[in-house]
């Protein structure tokens, strides 16, 4: 790293502990936002959650002091990249930063440690990212073992250690160590479009492991449904909930006897699914509306 150093009489930390890291003062530095990245295992995974920090840190009044970027002696971006990436927007050619001296997967668990209440770091986000981490917490039990003098020179964890690498991803990722098995499995047999869609939020974990009991064609046709049905679940709350005075008033046998003329011309423009909703709700599409003749027969006000 090169850049303006700033010394600081804060002792480095002789073991690592996410917690701790957060309230100690690293070493201040100033540098240019290119010579930031991200870690590796953010990039390899297609990460995009810094898209909401860099919405969220261009809302900010223009006026106000930054906080400094955290980042490692090598570069590698802790905490901040919204303002990395609006940085490297701004055309800005220095930045303040604190730097840590950390390991790779030190580097990680701190990242996973500090980001856990953070939009777009959903509980799917950080166990993918966690699970990564799962060969080095294999090597750490290994050499315990080791130490211990029991398995020596052993390839394989027994089955208490195994579940101590689980417990130790679990509590990277901030989750139950159930839900690090369940992401494990999702990523063996699910489709790649639920697993885009559990990390961006639009799926969850336990939704998701159900469809991927399914063949891989069959995940993403009732992927498809079951995003069909919860829009359209949104849109029937919605319309419950609306104030009457705002509904449009509709000829209810007209709109029935319009649904059945449709149906009959086009087979299957006409989508029926049951709902948990006590109330049965018919929603007309605007391709209905749009209609002049079955306007007029809807009689509406």
């Amino acid at each position: 790293m090169t850049g303006a150093f700033y010394p600081s009489t804060q002792p480095t930390p002789l073991c690592f502990n996410p917690t701790v890291m957060h309230r100690l003062e690293g070493r201040p530095v100033v540098c240019s936002p290119k010579q930031l990245r991200l870690h590796r295992t953010l990039e390899g995974l297609g990460w995009t959650g810094a898209i909401d920090e860099f919405n969220n840190d261009a809302r900010l009044d223009v006026q106000s002091v930054p906080e400094p970027i955290l980042i490692t002696t090598h570069g590698i971006i802790l905490a901040g990249f919204g303002r990395w990436r609006s940085a490297i927007f701004d055309g800005k050619h220095e930045i303040n930063c604190i730097e840590y001296p950390l390991s790779e997967e030190e580097t990680l668990q701190f990242i996973l440690a500090h980001h856990q209440s953070r939009r777009g770091w959903n509980d799917f986000v950080r166990i993918r990212l966690a699970l990564t981490l799962e060969p080095h917490f294999q090597q750490k039990a290994l050499g315990n073992m080791s130490v211990g003098g029991k398995y020596k020179g052993s390839a394989n964890l027994p089955e208490a250690q195994r579940i101590d690498v689980r417990q130790e991803i679990a509590r990277a990722a901030g989750v139950g160590t159930r839900n690090v098995s369940t992401v494990k499995k999702i990523l063996e047999v699910a489709h790649a479009r639920l697993v885009e869609a559990l990390q961006n939020g639009t799926l969850s974990i336990n939704r998701a492991i159900q469809l991927s009991s399914l063949p891989k064609s069959q995940q993403v046709e009732q992927f498809v449904r079951y995003s069909e049905e919860r829009a359209t679940n949104k849109v029937i709350r919605r319309s419950i909930h609306q104030p009457k005075e705002k509904k449009a008033s509709l000829d209810v046998v007209a709109a029935l006897d319009a649904l059945q003329h449709m149906e009959a011309l086009l087979p299957g423009s006409v989508a029926v699914r049951v709902s948990r909703h006590k109330r049965t709700v018919v929603l007309v599409g605007q391709d209905l509306m749009a209609a002049l003749p079955l306007q007029k027969e809807l009689h509406l006000t």
